[in-house]
């Protein structure tokens, strides 16, 4: 005769292995698996691919023009029917500083001198732009499932300007103070990005380097803290992780590095052998390549740089100083200054289609919960 106990395991089990839930219903698809929206790196094959696999696909933004947005979700369109994300920046305007801008160009003189560069930056440009009023118009006219934002949300009421058209929103919080702000802000789902997560950390309340919560204490901490859906994020690169995750009260999960290997991803060849040779310890949080802490793999350069720990033009401005460093490695005359985003379960990645990953993905959830319950 089966315990109370074990009959209660089996319902637990049965709930979790059909991988359908609140969020699922919300963003009408089929897994709670979202492709992160990675800025260059995702593109309109990607997002197809994933949301016609039953996950949610979708594109980052930010450096786009309004025209090439409009395009892409043209595309998109084209290839599924499915839901997919469309992501935004909603960073600070950025302030010029003349002396962060001098010292910055006397740390970087070196680095110029090897190259022989000679045409040094006095200053820099943003270009992305924050969530302005044109990019809102253009979402109301596209009307995607779900637009989702890094660094906080944007102002003057454009959060519920797009709830009331019916598009779903997400946000990025890397603490447990930013996600009750966003949930009583009325955000529709919170990501819950963890120390490990590759890329750009969505901070808005606090932007140190070596600050940060991993997704493992962040996660139950944030889900027991808001009333909305929280998507876990950061070190999650296989069933296991994201059997964890949804153990630990996530309703989700957003993966980006695993991503990355999938073919349609628009990386370089030397970005796709790093990640083939990646090991848990090869990444490190860095400001030094746009002026802001982001996960990358850590190479001469940023150890250079971390060396002295000053101010950095403001994001994303320090991109035209640092720039022509990574310009020059991608041409093949310099090696070392690249700026290879990744997380610290890199090595855990699959060289796949990304339909086949999202199926795998699916199949080695189930397979992680069945066997914790065996």
């Amino acid at each position: 005769m089966r315990s109370i106990k074990h009959l209660y395991l089996l319902v637990v089990l049965e709930k979790h292995m059909n991988l359908s839930n609140k969020l699922t219903k919300l963003l009408d698809v089929d897994y709670p698996i979202v492709q992160a929206p990675m800025g260059g790196e995702s593109t309109p094959e990607m997002a197809i691919a994933v949301s016609n696999a039953g996950g949610l696909g979708g594109l980052g933004c930010s450096s786009m023009s309004l025209q090439d947005i409009e395009k892409s979700v043209k595309k998109i369109r084209a290839g599924t029917n499915r839901s997919f994300n469309l992501n935004f920046f909603t960073h600070p305007e950025p302030h010029e500083n003349p002396d962060t801008n001098a010292k910055t160009r006397a740390r970087l003189e070196p680095f110029y001198n090897e190259l022989g560069i000679t045409d040094l930056p006095t200053h820099g440009k943003d270009p992305y732009g924050t969530f302005t009023e044109e990019k809102l118009n253009l979402m109301l006219d596209l009307r995607p499932k779900v637009v989702s934002f890094h660094f906080g949300l944007p102002a003057g009421g454009m959060v519920q300007t797009l709830q009331e058209a019916g598009i779903i929103i997400m946000c990025s919080a890397t603490t447990v103070e930013e996600a009750v702000w966003l949930d009583e802000v009325g955000v529709d789902v919170i990501i819950a990005q963890g120390w490990e997560a590759g890329g750009h950390r969505g901070t808005f309340c606090v932007s140190h380097e070596d600050f940060g919560v991993g997704t493992l204490a962040l996660v139950p901490q944030m889900v027991d803290a808001v009333n909305k859906p929280v998507i876990a994020s950061g070190g999650i690169a296989d069933g296991r992780g994201i059997a964890a995750t949804l153990i630990l009260g996530a309703m989700g999960v957003q993966l980006g590095t695993a991503f990355l290997s999938c073919l349609e991803a628009n990386i370089s060849d030397s970005w796709r052998e790093a990640l083939s040779n990646a090991s848990d310890a090869d990444t490190r949080l860095t400001s030094a390549f746009s002026g802001r802490p982001a996960r990358a793999k850590n190479n001469r350069y940023i150890a250079t740089m971390s060396q002295v720990r000053s101010d950095f033009p403001d994001f994303p401005t320090m991109y035209d100083f640092s720039g022509p460093l990574e310009q020059a490695c991608l041409d093949g005359n310099a090696n070392g200054l690249e700026f290879f985003l990744y997380g610290q379960a890199a090595s855990l990645n699959r060289l796949l289609p990304a339909a086949d990953l999202v199926q795998l993905l699916v199949e080695e959830t189930r397979n992680a919960l069945n066997s914790r319950f065996e």
